[in-house]
């Protein structure tokens, strides 16, 4: 039988049971559209999380000493010499107190940053600029707000260029952050020169962590260890030192755990939506037997005629993938709707909210899903549909014949 008859032969008999046809793949349907839905918006929330909470930045490595010597501001560039392999190294230190503006004042966090300090945490500036290095050496009194502290401070009104006090000592506005790392909506954060922070806020020369960019290229676990052992020998720490006052991690290896993570979870939600695929794979057998059975006639015909038990099994193979296929193609186009309504909604909840953190949930269209889902229209179509295109090719033609 050629393969044009084939195709023929198949779209009539579908079409002559259009309702049964289209009631029968509606399991298909469900389980492919929640499948698609769960995949595109758990890689959207992944996304999502990932650039709010930095985890996008796998070159990043993290550094702590706590062994009782104080990380001075002269270290910084000591340790940036000695450990080549970084773009940059930056430091940090942090504060705390009232920031005010002409007419309002919070509790604030305040945070003293070295050079680089963006671009190492990834933060953005919507208006403005960062700190010039000249600004950084002399502890200049500028600062640098996010936009939730920006508005809690001055309004609506445009911050760049106005003056805060910390601590009694008036700061200019030179820039305006546009993501927020507070967990107060209600708060300020205001980062200022590191030696500014030092000088007039904690009043002691002593950096809190540090953070440095490796080059592009560096192997992140080798220079984690590298890093353990250049700060345990510039701090003459001791075994017991390294073990309990010296951190050094890498955003890879959280970026890793965090794709473990959600990967558990993706799978275990696709499976418990992958129930109404089997329930839609045993839809299509009992139509398909149905089919078998009302074209018990056509079938003794067609064996009279000549087909062989090949050509009968593949015409009813072939109607039974056709319908998953269909249902699949419905699914996934619905499940990318779905999945682009319920991240909208989830933005806007995100956003109303008072959590302070501003979350936008944007689906992400996967061509493998879209392979991995037609993948599996073929195999169940192939699976459930065997057995009755099997059973119909058994069939005895004379029996078939006389069959009423």
């Amino acid at each position: 039988m050629r393969l044009r008859d084939l195709w023929a032969e198949t779209w009539e008999a579908l079409d002559a049971n259009r309702g049964r046809s289209l009631l029968t793949v509606l399991g298909i349907v469900i389980g492919i559209s929640a499948v698609i839905a769960m995949t595109a918006l758990i890689g959207g929330v992944r996304q999502g999380l990932m650039g709010e909470l930095g985890l996008d930045r796998a070159r990043v490595i993290t550094m702590g000493v706590y062994n009782g010597s104080q990380v001075r501001t002269e270290d910084i560039a000591k340790i940036e010499e000695g450990l080549p392999e970084y773009e940059y190294i930056t430091g940090s230190a942090y504060g705390g107190g009232k920031v005010a503006s002409d007419v309002k004042s919070a509790d604030g966090q305040v945070l003293g940053i070295s050079s680089h300090y963006f671009d190492v945490t990834g933060q953005k500036l919507v208006e403005g600029r960062t700190f010039t290095s000249g600004e950084n050496d002399s502890a200049s009194t500028v600062v640098i707000l996010d936009k939730t502290s920006a508005h809690n401070l001055f309004g609506d009104k445009d911050a760049l260029g106005q003056k805060v006090r910390i601590k009694g000592i008036e700061y200019r506005v030179v820039g305006v952050l546009e993501n927020s790392q507070q967990t107060d909506p209600k708060s300020v954060t205001a980062y200022v020169p590191l030696k500014a922070c030092v000088q007039r806020v904690t009043g002691y020369d002593n950096v809190d962590s540090l953070a440095g960019m490796a080059r592009e290229g560096e192997d992140i676990d080798s220079l984690v260890t590298k890093t353990k052992d250049f700060l345990a020998s510039y701090y003459h720490m001791s075994d017991e030192d390294v073990e309990n006052g010296l951190f050094v991690s890498s955003m890879k290896s959280m970026i890793d755990s965090f794709n473990s993570v959600m990967f558990t979870f993706q799978l275990l939600m696709t499976s418990v939506a992958s129930i109404s695929l089997v329930v839609g794979g045993i839809g299509i057998m009992n139509m398909m037997l149905t089919n078998v059975t009302e074209r018990i006639r056509e079938i003794g015909l067609r064996k009279a005629l000549g087909a062989r038990r090949s050509d009968i099994t593949r015409q009813f193979l072939l109607e039974s993938v056709c319908l998953t296929l269909a249902g699949g193609a419905i699914g996934i186009v619905l499940g990318y709707l779905g999945a682009f309504a319920l991240g909208g909604v989830a933005t806007s909840l995100l956003a109303s909210g008072d959590s302070g953190m501003s979350l936008t949930v944007t689906p992400v269209i996967e061509p493998m899903a879209v392979l991995g889902a037609t993948g599996i229209c073929v195999l169940i179509g192939v699976v459930f549909g065997y057995y009755p295109a099997r059973r119909a090719a058994k069939l005895d033609p004379v029996e078939s014949l006389h069959y009423q």
